[in-house]
Order: C-alpha cells, then structure tokens, then sequence
C-alpha cells in the first residue's frame, strides 16, 4: 500500500498539531511497522524543514529530516512531474506538483487535510483520520 503524504498531515505529526496529530501519528505508525509504504514529496521535505526550524529551531528541525527520510521514502520532483502538474488544471501549482510526484512512485492514494486542493486528483483521496478508520477495518488502500 503506496500512500502520499500531503506536506499538512507531516506537519501535523512532527509539530504535534492539535486536533490532527493524533491520525496523523497513527498513520507515520503504521509507516514505521511496514503496514504502508509512505511517500514524501521532494518539496514537501524542504517545506517541512523551513517550517519545523521556525517552530523548533534548527537542530531540532534537522533531527525531523533525520527522521522522515529513515520512514518514508521520497517522490522526487523532475521534469515530467513539473510538466504534468501543470496540465493538470489544479488551483495550486504546489499540490499539483505533490500529487504528480506521488503518481510517478506509483503512489495509490494521498492523504490530506485539503480535498478541496486535490479535486481533480488521480489518486485516491483520504483525510488521515479516514485513512486510519480504512486500515483498521482491513480495506486496501
């Protein structure tokens, strides 16, 4: 099971952000057991770190990065996704790159806090909390 992860549901996790944290950690525990394979976007990891050193401070933030990139593997942003994205017909540039970084690792689904920023998605779509309730229920993501 290849699942994206949406730069707000990492954000959620490693800042501890309250009501969304507790799905969020529930899911990086499942990518931590091996019950998912969670992907990253290239940019969602430089985003995270620029947001996590403002809130934590550098050492911290680097420690994150240390973190993720031992969890999740990493849907690199290259041409063909650039290309893509932008036929895509998106309102933000930046999911769009997301969700097609995601379709190049042969991600299946994407979970985000923002369906209304992945409308016109390929992927299948989960909040985090959704996600959970579907893999405890034993659905195939």
């Amino acid at each position: 099971m290849n699942v994206l992860f949406d730069t707000n549901v990492v954000l959620d996790a490693l800042l501890d952000r309250d009501p969304w944290a507790e799905a969020a950690v529930a899911l990086f525990d499942r990518v931590e057991s091996g019950d998912l394979v969670g992907h990253l976007g290239a940019t969602t990891v430089t985003t995270v770190h620029y947001i996590a050193s403002r809130n934590v401070g550098a050492n911290a933030a680097e420690e994150m990065m240390r973190d993720l990139l031992r969890l999740f593997e990493v849907a690199p942003v290259n041409r063909a996704v650039l290309e893509g994205a932008l036929g895509l017909g998106f309102t933000s540039f930046e999911d769009a790159v997301l969700h097609e970084a995601g379709r190049l690792v042969g991600a299946g689904a994407l979970t985000t806090r923002d369906p209304e920023d992945f409308l016109k998605a390929y992927l299948r779509l989960y909040a985090p909390d959704a996600l959970v309730a579907a893999l405890n229920a034993g659905v195939k993501v």
